[in-house]
């Protein structure tokens, strides 16, 4: 009984696997499709774009603020002075105040500047990545009802181990080509460097300086 039991599991596990078997299979590899595909090489362009943009705008509010900075250091200075007069002293005192609860306003506002424009940079190259994605999906699907495929595998996909998830399949079951100039027949070439949409967002600088207290 248990050996007529195993023999039924066994026809029962392969059942699927021959009819799988008999199934039009295909691999595409997304990756490279990805990064082959023009409007992606136009996106990084757009997203480098930005963040020189996001930089240069935080470049010239931190120049600003160093300005300051060295206007407050110098005041400090002054009212060192031994010679300086009791009212001198207390309009110069009362300067560096004023300059100092300036510049704590500068620093709020270049933090906030900073964080704002790296979320709004990373939710640009997210959004430009996932329209990406979805244009290239859409190509794939058409191959599939065109050529009637029963399952398509992507060539780039890894396991959670980091191992690749398809070990092995035929040249002739692989469509990226075909992809790819599908993709690209309607956008004009581009000289672009390798894609960065997928990327993270790079922060367009550090945190300014601490205030100098008096």
């Amino acid at each position: 009984m248990k050996k007529l039991l195993s023999v039924a599991l066994i026809a029962t596990l392969a059942f699927p696997i021959a009819s799988f078997a008999q199934g039009k299979v295909g691999t595409v590899d997304m990756n490279r499709a990805f990064k082959e595909y023009n409007k992606t090489k136009d996106a990084e362009a757009k997203i480098n774009e930005a963040k020189n943009s996001a930089k240069k705008e935080y470049d010239d509010r931190a120049e600003s603020y160093k300005k300051a900075l060295d206007e407050i250091n110098k005041l400090n200075q002054q009212l060192e002075a031994p010679a300086l007069s009791a009212d001198a002293k207390t309009a110069k005192a009362k300067e560096r105040d004023d300059k100092i609860a300036n510049i704590k306003n500068m620093e709020r506002e270049i933090n906030e500047f900073r964080q704002t424009r790296e979320r709004q940079l990373q939710e640009q190259a997210l959004r430009m990545r996932e329209g990406i994605v979805k244009e290239i999906t859409d190509v794939v699907m058409e191959r599939v009802r065109a050529n009637n495929l029963d399952l398509v595998f992507d060539k780039s996909g890894m396991s959670l181990n980091g191992v690749p998830l398809l070990m092995y399949s035929k040249d002739n079951m692989e469509f990226t080509n075909d992809i790819i100039t599908a993709l690209n027949k309607n956008t004009p070439a581009t000289t672009s460097a390798s894609p960065a949409a997928a990327a993270p967002a790079a922060s367009p600088a550090g945190s300014p300086a601490k205030t100098t207290k008096p």
